[in-house]
């Protein structure tokens, strides 16, 4: 077939559900209507993970109202009900990872977006009735968990739709806009509570205690408010995006990923990205309540997850440009800077520190989460490519073609589990600060053990992919 008949067979087919014809690496196919179906599916994507991430956050803004409302439950409790949607998330996020490959992108991200409903509503319903139990309460927040999973196979659907040189620039922006729901529900939860928006349907306001006196909230709009959106993207999630026939995978096919070593290499150095941008956003305003008491900081809290999600797209275009592993040592240079600058500024024995240091620090810090999230996000699909493409080096044409096909279905499998390995830092990084506050009085250990984490991502990148005759520079 020529490359002419092959462009007209890719445009009869550009408009169905299942694209059996899928050539993103082929400049004439891209141009002619790779890039407009990819596009799509990218900005039906990207509100899709929005909501998502909305979801998965919630009950950061929740779980600081219920005992305000006239439920009675600890501070321990209200920390689970924080922290389950971590646990759970990241949890889910492993098993999400190789959901595309077998559903198809579209379906997949149909169901999924639709699953957001479940906790939306049911959280909605629960805050309403004062009897409502810890143990429900927490079965809720476990379920806000589908939130942080589909984060992995949107993740990993993107990166078949792309050419490998953009692929940095459109999960960027899949990454960065859908983690900008974070900043979006915490603007979001504290105007809608005040409001009616549902009239009878949204059920009755409850009594808010808050500043000596008391008024009437709709806390339960906290979780109806997504509700609308969610149905929204999910029909449009089922009409207008693709499944791609080629990026068929069984669980067994994908697998192989466990026994690729720059899966684990890749892994660990997400870790140090996404782990440190979702557990420093779910850390920082409980941190800056503690260690700056007499300073109203909190209300700029939100600023650091909204920066961090906004540059993320910067750091895949960066790395489009300057190369992935360059884009990342340095960054990692500049994030164990930023934390020893975080450390400077935090009070001291008589010392009541800095808190405009400590913050400014914290606003760079966010800002390499961003950048590196970006590109080692990049450099995933660049070494599994570089990699079967060494192997499938003299064989022939079709051996070639099989390797890209394989290339793409591992690169998008190691893209869905490192980010549920690095989920978890929704959970480890909080935790670390109060482990430090209770042994030592003050969050610095949990800093340092932090800065001792990222020298060795520093090494990593260096060793295996920055350095002249790396194993496989990017």
């Amino acid at each position: 077939m020529t490359t002419a008949n092959a462009t007209v067979t890719g445009a009869e087919k550009v408009d169905k559900p299942v694209l059996t014809d899928w050539r993103p690496e082929d400049k004439e196919f891209w141009e002619a209507h790779g890039k407009r179906i990819a596009s799509r599916n990218l900005w039906i994507s990207i509100p899709s993970l929005l909501l998502a991430f909305a979801v998965w956050m919630v009950w950061s803004m929740v779980a600081t109202r219920l005992n305000s409302i006239g439920f009675d439950l600890t501070t321990n409790q209200l920390f689970w009900l924080t922290a389950l949607p971590g646990l759970s998330g990241a949890t889910l996020r492993i098993f999400y990872s190789f959901m595309v490959p077998i559903f198809g992108g579209r379906r997949w991200t149909a169901i999924s977006t639709l699953s957001l409903a479940i906790p939306a509503v049911w959280m909605g319903l629960a805050v309403q009735d004062p009897t409502t139990t810890f143990a429900e309460f927490a079965i809720i927040a476990v379920l806000c968990g589908f939130g942080g999973g589909n984060f992995a196979s949107s993740m990993a659907n993107i990166s078949f739709f792309y050419p490998k040189a953009q692929q940095g620039t459109a999960l960027g922006l899949n990454a960065g806009l859908g983690n900008l729901g974070v900043s979006v529900m915490q603007f979001t939860v504290p105007i809608v509570i005040g409001y009616s928006i549902f009239g009878a349907l949204g059920g009755d306001p409850v009594t808010l205690q808050a500043d000596g006196g008391t008024r009437e909230t709709y806390l339960q709009n906290a979780g109806y408010i997504w509700v609308p959106f969610i149905l929204l993207f999910t029909v449009a999630a089922w009409i207008w995006m693709n499944d791609i026939a080629s990026a068929k995978a069984s669980f067994k096919d994908q697998a192989v990923i466990f026994r690729r070593k720059h899966q684990w290499l890749m892994s660990w150095l997400y870790i140090a990205t996404f782990g440190s941008f979702i557990g420093y956003s779910a850390g920082f305003p409980l941190l800056i309540a503690n260690q700056f008491p007499a300073v109203e900081g909190v209300q700029y809290a939100f600023l650091g997850p909204m920066v961090g999600a906004l540059i993320r797209p910067v750091g895949g275009w960066m790395a489009d440009k300057l190369g992935g592993a360059s884009v990342t040592f340095w960054n990692f240079v500049v994030m164990i800077a930023a934390v020893f600058g975080v450390i400077y500024f935090l009070p001291l024995g008589d010392s009541a520190g800095s808190f405009w240091g400590f913050f400014a620090m914290f606003m760079v810090l966010f800002v390499t989460t961003g950048i590196g999230n970006g590109s080692t996000f990049r450099m995933i699909p660049v070494i599994f490519r570089t990699q079967h493409e060494r192997w499938s080096a003299g064989k022939g044409g079709q051996a070639e073609q099989e390797a890209v096909r394989n290339a793409n279905k591992e690169s998008a499998a190691t893209l869905g589990f490192s980010s549920a390995l690095a989920a978890y830092g929704a959970f480890i990084i909080p935790k670390s600060y109060g482990t430090a506050i209770s042994l030592t009085g003050g969050p610095a250990a949990a800093l340092y053990a932090f800065i001792a984490f990222y020298f060795t991502c520093l090494a990593v990148t260096w060793w295996f992919y920055y350095r002249k005759n790396a194993e496989v520079p990017c």
